[in-house]
């Protein structure tokens, strides 16, 4: 099983981006509301016999630590490379930190970069598509974060199905 941590939007942050334009773009696949979310650890393929352990870690998360959390998206469409669009999120470095403090040894290694919250918008296949012409795209919102899930990922061809596994309210 496919697990990562992350935080949801809110609806009427989802209905912002829901307006954003979609232009069909070959090679372009678009993500869906359903999909929209931060990851803030991946923890990558867990087998079977672990997942409680993951589950456990994912519990031991001190929520409390990080505080108060506001995330921030915005102020506009970004791209990673050529191929991916998505907006920046900010605000979730604490609670990606102590996330990654609770869960470093389940998994995968946690990654030895700096955090940078994002939420994709679009990805475009290898070597199709370029999507740097969608940057800049206005697009901002700031919402309180009330949970902290740890999430199943299911590969699909229409884009990875997301199960809620666990979640922890914030304070």
């Amino acid at each position: 099983m496919r697990l990562f941590v992350a935080v949801w939007p809110p609806d009427d942050v989802i209905d912002l981006l829901a307006r954003l334009a979609r232009p069909e773009l070959a090679g372009v696949r678009w993500t869906t509301r359903e999909q929209w979310h931060v990851t803030l650890r991946f923890l990558g393929q867990i087998a079977p016999a672990d997942v409680g352990e993951a589950t456990d870690a994912f519990g031991r998360i001190d929520v409390a630590g990080a505080g108060a959390v506001s995330a921030e998206m915005g102020p506009a469409t970004a791209c990673f490379g050529r191929g991916i669009l998505q907006v920046p999120v900010r605000g979730l470095g604490e609670l990606a930190r102590v996330t990654v403090e609770a869960t470093a040894g389940v998994g995968q290694p946690p990654d030895d970069r700096a955090f940078h919250g994002h939420l994709t918008l679009a990805r475009a296949r290898r070597g199709r598509g370029d999507l740097r012409s969608l940057r800049g795209t206005p697009l901002a919102a700031r919402w309180k974060v009330t949970d902290l899930t740890l999430v199943a990922s299911t590969p699909h061809r229409e884009g990875s199905r997301y199960e809620v596994v666990s979640s922890l309210p914030l304070v």
